[in-house]
């Protein structure tokens, strides 16, 4: 197979890598598909790729992903949350939609290349295809792709990579898109106000239930409205007074408690991750007393970590500062320089130290 189905969002992002793509490679097969996933915006959205893939003269089909988008990302998200963990929808969203269900896609148009909007690279390192951070770090966008199989990154295409968001809306200005000036998605996509235990109630018919606040030793210190309503982390709205700031350090969802402490007690120098998709390496084991650079959420520093094997797919990061609030379900991402080694999920966090 060869040729390139290109996701098209009906944003300026994926607008500007198609547009780029067809510049590259337009002597090879390539057509553009929006995934509709039920949301209000769909139609529009399907509208302005089709006009985009008529201005460049591409081939644009719809394909119905709702299904499993319901199956592979909201429902991951919602049991996440009911667990009393932090989920990250994006990461899993890349791997088994935007490059899982579209892998099936493209095989059905006889496509091989995936191509997607995000800002990141691709490279060969020692004859393995990998990710790469994007030049322009203020928009890289790796960390969201760390759980991505071998095969799905050997397929990945990347146009945006080398460019900055400012010179991405040029392109598109420039080829008359109507989508050049969208704004771009804010937030999780499927919850746009934000309100995520409302959206959990509204969907699934759950709601939250009052439960304790607990100290570090297991005290009482109040009620609270239901653990699922919390994150770590947090000071603002809790609804207690200690006579000083107090954080959420921990959640437990099967005895629906909450504990808090002060700001000190958020620090911790290590970290257990579980699932490991290795991307630049065969195994977790090949990754054993090495160091690399760790983002513990998206929006967040890097820091240095040593990593310890400790099972086929687990790990603990010994962080040579102290990190601020892990929270288990997000995920942990390693860099070795600009290359993404791979992710886990973030399943527990060792002792303040």
């Amino acid at each position: 197979m060869s040729g390139y189905l290109i996701a098209m969002s009906g944003g300026v992002d994926s607008s500007a890598a198609a547009s780029l793509i067809l510049e590259r490679h337009g002597d090879a097969p390539v057509c553009g598909v929006t995934l509709v996933m039920g949301f209000d915006g769909d139609k529009q959205n399907s509208l302005d790729a089709a006009s985009v893939a008529g201005r460049l003269g591409i081939g644009h089909v719809t394909s119905d992903c709702s299904e499993a988008f319901r199956r592979e990302v909201i429902d991951y998200f919602a049991h996440t949350y009911f667990r009393g963990k932090t989920p990250n929808p994006c990461v899993i969203c890349n791997r088994a939609i935007k490059f899982g269900f579209l892998a099936s896609e493209a095989d059905k148009l006889g496509l091989y290349h995936i191509v997607t909007g995000h800002y990141a690279r691709t490279a060969v390192l020692n004859g393995r295809p990998v990710i790469r951070k994007a030049a322009d770090s203020a928009k890289d966008q790796s960390y969201v792709l760390a759980m991505l199989t071998k095969a799905q990154v050997a397929r990945a295409v990347f146009p945006l990579g080398d460019y900055t968001k400012t010179e991405v809306r040029t392109i598109a200005s420039e080829q008359g898109f109507a989508t050049a000036g969208k704004h771009d998605s804010q937030d999780i996509c499927f919850i746009p106000d934000g309100d995520y235990v409302g959206f959990i109630s509204r969907t699934f018919g759950v709601e939250p239930v009052s439960g304790n606040y607990l100290d570090k030793d297991g005290n009482i210190l109040g009620p609270h409205k239901g653990q699922m309503c919390y994150t770590i982390g947090q000071r603002k709205g809790l609804g207690i007074s200690m006579g000083r700031h107090i954080f959420v350090l921990s959640k437990d969802a099967e005895s629906n408690t909450v504990v808090l402490g002060d700001e000190e007690d958020l620090f911790c120098k290590s970290v257990s991750l579980g699932g490991f998709n290795c991307q630049a390496a065969d195994c977790v084991s090949d990754l054993d007393g090495l160091r690399f650079a760790v983002k513990l959420r998206y929006s967040q520093k890097e820091s240095e970590a040593v990593v310890h094997a400790v099972g086929e797919d687990s790990m603990i990061l010994e962080f040579d500062e102290p990190q601020r609030a892990p929270s288990p379900g997000q995920f942990g991402v390693l860099y070795s320089g600009d290359i993404l080694i791979g992710g886990g999920v973030i399943e527990a966090r060792g002792k303040n130290e």
